[in-house]
């Protein structure tokens, strides 16, 4: 018989699940507890991916999949060689739960339902006997001198609740009580702020085109290195799409010392060059020259935005291609592959909320997701200063992280 351990996992999300589910299924006489001080479990699983839960990427590879989270890719690269994403997509297969790949990698249940992933987590807990506690919050932890911890708790039958491991696993923002009373055990925590957020741009002609989207847009900074590419939706706020998020989270802690009040840089037609832009509106002059300009965008701009880029240029609706001045040529081709939009806050993407910012990674050991400062007190997911870009990516950690710390509770 193994040795019964009590274990508490505070925080019922993706991490603390997944972790209290990863101890019990190692150590049947183990106790494991699951405190949520919300009024229920696995709230931001729910109601990601617009309801149907974006479970994980398709990147198979440990090292590439590490390259797609700006805070903490380094250091979950060992994580990743012990349990990634193919790990993940086997549990969810030999619990019934079958995974489909989108064209843009992301993965998802056939159900297109995240109450599917939902009852395959809980279902689990039931099965292994984890205790689950709502409307539960931890006011004090008191680590003791013989080892385990002492708990304080406020919206349950019992005030004090000892336990020998701990697993912190509450998610982001890691602020408020929770980050006083990790200080006061000796951690150092890196300040909480947005990541994974849409941009505010108040031009009236953007809003007329909420609904557009370009497939394949490179996204910038002005006067910084911030670059990515991916998709841009236009929307009645400003922009959005994950050329957007990605390039929020890897500047998350930029923008936020700017107040979110920079110079958007697009390149709408990412894929072309600009002598293959150039060539594209020769073909144009040569091929239609009685045509208008205004009816023959070159894709896949939509037609609408093909329409506003000519007012940027101060081309008239009615030029035809054989009157094109050159002048206006290249303020056509400077839009297009050089357009600048005026960001003046941002906006919240409630699908996929995330933070930067937690527990700082050198005090813990990854192999275990053991503080180095206080023993049996673990970490997992969004509580740790790590995360990643859109796309299933923090989910993704969440499942490696909690898997590691469940395991390594049930041990010593």
């Amino acid at each position: 018989m193994l040795n019964e351990k009590r274990i508490v996992v505070v925080g019922g999300g993706a991490a603390g699940i997944f972790g209290a589910i990863a101890a019990a299924a190692a150590n049947p006489d183990a106790v494991v507890t699951v405190f949520e001080k919300g009024k229920s479990f696995l709230s931001k699983v729910k109601i990601s991916g617009g309801g149907r839960c974006n479970v994980t990427h398709a990147c198979f590879e440990p090292r590439e999949l590490a390259k797609h989270y700006p805070r903490g890719g380094k250091a979950l690269l060992g994580p990743f060689h012990r349990f990634q994403v193919e790990d993940t997509v086997a549990w969810f297969e030999e619990r019934g739960v079958e995974l489909k790949t989108e064209k843009d990698g992301r993965m998802f249940p056939v159900t297109d339902d995240s109450l599917t992933i939902m009852e395959a987590l809980l279902g689990e807990c039931r099965s292994l006997g984890v205790t689950l506690s709502k409307g539960t919050e931890v006011t004090a932890i008191e680590p003791l001198e013989e080892g385990g911890f002492d708990l304080t708790l406020s919206g349950a039958e019992e005030e004090n609740f000892r336990c020998d491991k701990l697993l912190i696993a509450t998610g982001g923002p890691t602020g408020g009580r929770l980050q006083d009373l990790l200080a006061d055990l000796g951690h150092r925590v890196k300040a909480p702020v947005p990541s994974l957020f849409t941009f505010n741009v108040a031009l009236e002609w953007l809003r007329e085109l909420s609904g557009l989207s370009v497939p394949d847009v490179t996204t910038a900074v002005a006067g910084t290195k911030l670059r990515e590419r991916g998709p841009v939706l236009i929307t009645h706020w400003g922009v959005s799409g994950p050329g957007i998020l990605k390039l929020s989270a890897w500047g998350a802690r930029e923008l936020h010392a700017c107040a979110y009040t920079f110079d958007l840089q697009l390149d709408w037609l990412a894929a072309l060059s600009r002598g293959d832009v150039e060539s594209a509106l020769a073909d144009r002059r040569r091929e239609a020259p009685a045509k208008m300009v205004a009816n023959w965008p070159v894709q896949p701009i939509p037609q609408r935005l093909w329409e506003q880029f000519l007012v940027q240029a101060g081309i008239a609706g009615s030029t035809r291609w054989a009157e094109l001045p050159k002048a206006q040529e290249r303020a056509l081709i400077e839009v297009i592959k050089n357009d600048r939009l005026p960001v003046t806050g941002k906006s919240t993407n409630k699908e996929e909320f995330v933070t930067c910012g937690g527990v700082n990674l050198s005090e813990v050991n990854f192999k275990t997701m053991e503080s180095r400062l206080v023993p049996g007190l673990h970490f997992a997911g969004e509580t740790l200063d790590i995360d990643g870009v859109t796309g299933g990516f923090n989910f993704q950690a969440a499942w490696t992280t909690g898997w590691i710390a469940g395991q390594a509770m049930t041990e010593n």
